[in-house]
Formats: C-alpha cells, structure tokens, sequence
C-alpha cells in the first residue's frame, strides 16, 4: 500500500498465549502495529506446543505459526529480577498491551493495569478472560468448548434428533479477538483525542453471549421463548420451513427464506401447495422438510440451483473445503497468502500458506509475508533499543 497502515507507529506488547489473546495482537499487526510477543523462556507460549491439526512445521505447531505471524519475540521470566528490567522498558513505551492470563495473575506478577498506569498512563490495557472477572465462573479453565458449553450455543445447531452440537471451530477464541481488537482501536481513538489511556476487557462467554443476542433479546422480553430445534435438515432454532440444508443426489443445497408454496411449483413437489398460510410453514415443519429432503435428493445439487438461481431463490451449494478452495468465487477474493521465515538453524526458509485479514484499506488488501518468530528471536536487539529507558514499577 502507498499511504499508511491505520496503526502504524503503535507498539503492542502481546502477554499473551494459545489463541484469543495472540489472534488479537495479530489482528492489530495487520493493521501497521509493531507486536512484541512476551515469552517465557523455557517453552514460551503453549500454543508453540499445542498443535492444531497435529501440523507442526519448523518446531512450532500451525496454530502457532499462523496466529503468531508478523511479531518480534522477547523472550524473559517475569518472575526473574533482572529479565524485569528490559520488560518494564517496554512497558514504559507501550500504547498497547495484552494479556489473557486468568483474573489476578498478571496482578501477581507485578504487570496488572494500575501498576502499568502508574508509570505508562497513556497506555490501552487489554484483557481476555474466559468469563470475566467476577461472579463463580471467574476461575474456571477459560476454553473454547467450555465456553460455547456455558453459553447454550451448543443447543441452537442441529436438530430435535441431535445432542447439544458445538461449533467445529474455536469460534469463542476468534470471537473474543475480534471484540479485543475493536476495543483496543476504539480506545487509542480515545486516546487521540483526549490522552487518555485506559483498560479493555472482554470475556470468551461475553462473545458467545452478543453472538446469541437475537435470542437473548427475545427470552428476556418473553420467558416463554426458548431454544426448540426443529426437525431434522432445519438450520435455524427460530426459522420456519423450508429454511434448511438438504441432500442432493452429489451433495447439499442450502435453502433460506421463500415461500413454501413457490419453491414447492419450482420443484414440482405439488404437495407443498397446500401450505399457503405461512403459519403451517412453522406447524408442519417436519412434514415440509420430510418432503423436500426426498425431492431434492432425487437430483444433482447443480439442477436444482439452475432452476432456483433462474426464479431469485435464496440458495446456496452446501462446498466441501476442497471445492470452495478451487472455487471461482473462492480465487476472486484474493484471501490468501504466503508467510516466511527461516528455520531454527537458519538457513532453510518455511513457508506457511494462510488467509489474510479479512478487511482492505484504500482498495487493498491487507497482506505481510512476515512469518511467526522463534522463541526469544529478538531479545537482543530489542534490548539494545530499549536499553536507555528506565522504568520501574
């Protein structure tokens, strides 16, 4: 790009581990911020270890790699008298800084937000917890499953005949980060313009709870609303038939909002033409679905969407990660790219393929090819930059 990323000039200190935390700092990376990573120097983030995939490529695993790109790691023991030294120095000139640890422990470690404002008050203090600092979840294991568990959300996917379903990715981490990250910039954008830092906080259970808000906003206006799944196909808890994915004879179609009676005569299934009230769209719902479940499956996903795509009906191909890969659509997006770095003994280079950020600037997208660092990569250097600040707590 030829004109500035919108964080550019901003130091980010990452305390972070695993993933909601990291996935933060790398999203404001993306955005022109510098990200330091803290690290201890015996094994350093867990997430080195944890590998996603069983993938480890280089020593570290591709979660890692992946949500770790574009840092500078320093590498030093929070609890060692001397390692201090360099970390408050850093600390000095941070506009941001993470940490996910669970409530209390930076606090104990000597880094929590006051004692950071005392000598950095301009500074953004950013927390992710599993459930938030009060309350009898505060110390519990803050985890992904644990928190779409706690949430409910596991009860909104599949149907009547299914057990609670979890989401297939760890969308309470991913989530998580993308709040943190608005929180953060919201917060500098405060800072612009009145100099004054502050703290930022949110929660894995807080996200999984504004995912859900439709629902929350109707149970606390209604006790009587509350999660019913519905027959089998149907994709939403609080969405009438046909709203759903079916099977094909190749495949599965996705079906959303459309009357029943009109996708009924486009399909010649002349039985659906006796639900003109759409309140039967909701009584019967098993036995419109039931029907269009044995239609649909009688053609080739692609038949199907030439006669829907022609009549405007909302509808989509259910693809397998191969087929939306070497989609069309898929290509014209431009959301991959390539990170590098050398490997431990420095010299091979690894190359990890990933996505970008999901955002442009100016018409561009947003892509760096810097890959994750090594444990403890630059400490040297970043101390020698550091050396002349003095900080203590």
């Amino acid at each position: 790009m030829s004109t500035p990323l919108p964080l550019e000039g901003m130091l980010v200190l990452d305390f972070s581990q695993f993933l909601a935390g990291p996935l933060t700092a790398t999203r404001l990376g993306d955005l022109g911020a510098r990200v330091i990573k803290i690290e201890r120097p015996q094994g350093g983030d867990i997430g080195r270890h944890l590998a996603f995939a069983g993938v480890v490529e280089d020593g570290d695993t591709l979660s890692f790699h992946i949500t770790n790109r574009n840092k500078e790691s320093y590498a030093a023991d929070l609890k060692n008298k001397e390692d201090l030294v360099g970390v408050w120095a850093l600390v000095a000139e941070a506009d941001v800084i993470i940490q996910n640890f669970r409530p209390g422990i930076m606090d104990r470690l000597g880094f929590g937000y006051d004692a950071v404002a005392a000598i950095n008050p301009g500074v953004v203090y950013a927390s992710v917890s599993g459930y938030g600092t009060e309350g009898p979840w505060k110390d519990r294991p803050g985890q992904d499953l644990l928190a779409q568990s706690l949430s409910g959300l596991p009860w909104l996917n599949g149907s009547t005949e299914d057990p609670p379903v979890p989401v297939g990715v760890a969308i309470a981490d991913i989530i998580a980060s993308i709040h943190l990250a608005s929180g953060i910039t919201a917060a500098l954008l405060r800072r612009e313009r009145t100099g004054l830092g502050g703290r930022v906080d949110t929660s894995l259970l807080e996200g999984m709870l504004d995912l859900q808000f439709e629902l929350f906003s109707a149970h606390l206006g209604d006790p009587s609303i509350v999660v019913k799944r519905g027959a089998r196909n149907t994709a939403h808890a609080f969405l009438q038939a046909p709203y759903g994915i079916y099977p094909t004879a190749d495949g599965y179609l996705a079906i959303a909002m459309t009357s029943v009676p009109e996708l009924g005569a486009l399909i010649g299934l002349a039985e659906l033409a006796q639900y003109t009230d759409p309140d039967t769209w909701w009584s019967e719902q098993a036995a419109i679905t039931r029907a269009l479940s044995d239609r649909l499956a009688t053609q080739w996903t692609e038949h199907w969407l030439e006669i829907l795509d022609e009549a405007d009906v909302w509808c989509a191909p259910v693809l397998t990660l191969p087929e939306l890969i070497g989609h069309d659509g898929f290509l014209a997006l431009d959301m991959t790219q390539k990170v590098t770095r050398k490997d431990v003994g420095g010299n091979e280079r690894v190359d990890i393929n990933t996505l970008r950020a999901p955002v442009r600037f100016d018409g561009h997208a947003l892509k760096n090819d810097r890959g994750a660092p090594h444990l403890g990569q630059h400490t040297e250097a970043i101390r020698a930059e550091f050396a002349n600040e003095e900080a203590t707590p």
